[in-house]
């Protein structure tokens, strides 16, 4: 059988070998090679649509995609059918990036980097940053000891970031569809957001892209946070109404915003989320370096020709 694996990530293909099949390198942003054509096995990485929408017009034989993104968003939108193309995701190769990228942004946002930033770009020294402050005044998202980080999403990431609070000193709790205790963390299910959002110093967003979770944080949810608190998305960005957010923040009804994703990417420049104050932009950069990528597809690969389960199904 033939893989194709992408020339998108530097990949060692020597880690691959060993196996009853044949290793292909392609271009993500050309047509698939008509001598690649016969392939049973697909990586995809960056993949431009264009190039996803020809292999699944003319990969007729392909039996298994394996995707190093967390969500197979991309590939199903290209035409892929999951019900006679087993598609497989990354799921776990992103969780320490996205972990580490969510505490600077936390970070940030407590100890007010982005203005102390600000006033450095304009030549200004920012003493009300500086100097005796308060500790942990009422109403205020200064420290992450003792803050009531809630997250949205409780996933692999959200396991891996925990542990990174908690030794900080944070208090950590979680929201997915169903409740229960994971990580030793309390989760609770969606019906419970309105209570837990009005005891929340930073909501933690790391959910995934679909019709369930489109503008999951609407104008009736950001009003049931805190003055004081932050919002922070490394999920998706169709899960924020953006526009209810610079509402929000115009109004004062939040702390501020630090956000890797958004509905529409790039961001546009006239959107009015760059020229907020308290508004961290990060161009989708949490993850974006796919870790242990050649050990889950060979364990993957290993599996499918033995004619096993996968990892990662959709």
């Amino acid at each position: 059988m033939k893989l194709l694996y992408p020339t998108s990530l530097s990949l060692d293909p020597k880690l691959l070998e060993g196996y009853n099949a044949t290793l292909h390198p392609y271009d993500v942003k050309q047509p698939i090679p008509d001598d690649l054509l016969d392939a049973e096995a697909l990586v995809t990485w960056c993949n431009t649509p264009a190039n996803l929408k020809d292999a699944a017009a003319r990969l007729k034989g392909l039996k298994w995609i394996q995707s190093l993104a967390a969500g197979p968003n991309d590939v199903l939108s290209a035409g892929f059918d999951p019900n006679t193309v087993t598609i497989t995701t990354g799921s776990g190769l992103h969780d320490h990036t996205v972990a580490e990228h969510t505490l600077g942004l936390l970070l940030t946002a407590a100890r007010k980097f982005h203005l102390m930033r600000d006033s450095q770009t304009q030549g200004k020294w920012p003493g009300n940053l500086g100097g005796p402050q308060p500790d942990k005044a009422p109403g205020t998202f200064t420290t992450l000891h003792e803050a009531r980080i809630l997250v949205w999403g409780f996933g692999n990431i959200a396991k891996t970031l925990t542990p990174y609070l908690r030794a900080i000193g944070a208090e950590v709790k979680g929201v997915a569809r169903h409740a229960g205790v994971r990580e030793g963390v309390q989760v609770y299910s969606e019906d419970q957001l309105p209570e837990l959002l009005k005891e929340t110093d930073a909501l933690v967003m790391i959910l995934p892209g679909s019709d369930s979770t489109k503008h999951a944080l609407n104008a009736e949810r950001l009003k049931s946070l805190p003055k004081h608190a932050w919002v922070v998305n490394v999920g998706r960005g169709t899960c924020i109404d953006e526009a209810a957010l610079n509402s929000a923040l115009d109004e004062g009804e939040i702390g501020g915003a630090a956000l890797d994703v958004f509905e529409k990417e790039p961001l546009d420049e006239s959107s009015p989320l760059y020229k907020q104050a308290n508004v961290v932009l990060s161009p989708h950069a949490a993850g974006g370096r796919p870790r242990g990528a050649e050990g889950l597809i060979a364990e993957n690969l290993r599996r499918f020709l033995a004619g096993q389960g996968l990892k990662n199904v959709i």
